[in-house]
């Protein structure tokens, strides 16, 4: 079974002093916990520091929320992969929808990303997702395959393996709204079958589901067999939503657990 990833995305959130009151209760969470998943938390590139200071020595990985698809140079305001992994980091959002809706970001420039993170042995976490336009014209699926597929197009298939993926429907991003648990994992099932045509090496890549995680919705979403984790916006910014959704996924290990088992029992006999 893959391992469950719970993952916040601060996006352009945080204040020194917040961020330490968040960091701090997530830190006692971990140390004081068993957690049979997998945390971490991408924050605006200035707070690497003291995520780095803050988390170290709990299961608690961080990361950022962009990378520069150039190694370095004369790209003035832009952070490199080896930077970030000075840093520590461990992952880094790329394609984001909102990078793609305010920054124009292409196929290719996202491919970029992807392949200096993981030259510089950072997980990208590529993100794809339909706008409600493209749900109601019933060609969501087709269009996560193709952003998918696409980004791929520029990534070594070598390390295409070493990569996360994020589902997230742009019609849920901050507005409150979800997709459902069956319409989430129709998705996700789709994006698993994209990831084997790519080669047997996918079968194990993890696909995350963002879009207004919530703690009251957050079991159903992350029992689903084709849903490895979240990856959490809003609720990532208050420790008891955050932690709360944790134990969600924590929850949600023995329902796909048991599902497995059944499926597997039903294949044998």
């Amino acid at each position: 079974m893959r391992r469950k990833l719970v993952l916040g995305n601060w996006k352009m959130h945080g204040s020194i002093g917040a961020n330490g009151q968040l960091l701090d209760a997530i830190r006692q969470y971990a140390s004081q916990n068993d957690v049979p998943v997998e945390v971490g938390v991408c924050v605006p590139a200035p707070y690497l520091s003291q995520a780095k200071d803050t988390l170290t020595g709990v299961a608690v990985a961080w990361g950022a929320q962009d990378v520069s698809a150039h190694a370095s140079g004369a790209y003035t305001g832009e952070v490199s992969a080896a930077m970030l992994a000075e840093f520590g980091a461990r992952y880094v959002i790329v394609g984001h929808s909102e990078r793609r809706a305010y920054h124009s970001e292409s196929a290719e420039i996202i491919g970029a990303k992807a392949t200096q993170a993981l030259s510089a042995g950072l997980v990208p976490v590529i993100c794809v997702g339909e706008t409600l336009q493209e749900r109601d014209a019933g060609i969501a699926e087709q269009t996560v395959r193709d952003q998918l597929s696409d980004v791929f197009a520029f990534v070594r298939p070598e390390t295409s393996d070493r990569i996360l993926v994020a589902y997230e429907p742009v019609w849920a991003i901050g507005t409150g709204r979800s997709a459902s648990a069956a319409d989430a994992q129709a998705i996700h099932a789709a994006l698993r079958v994209c990831l084997r045509e790519h080669g047997n090496a996918m079968e194990d890549v993890r696909i995350l589901y963002g879009g207004s995680i919530k703690p009251d919705n957050a079991l159903e979403l992350l029992s689903c067999v084709d849903i490895d984790g979240g990856l959490i916006g809003g609720a990532s910014l208050s420790s008891d939503d955050f932690i709360s959704i944790i134990g969600s996924a924590c929850r949600a290990v023995d329902c796909v657990s048991h599902v497995e088992e059944v499926t597997n029992a039903g294949i044998k006999s």
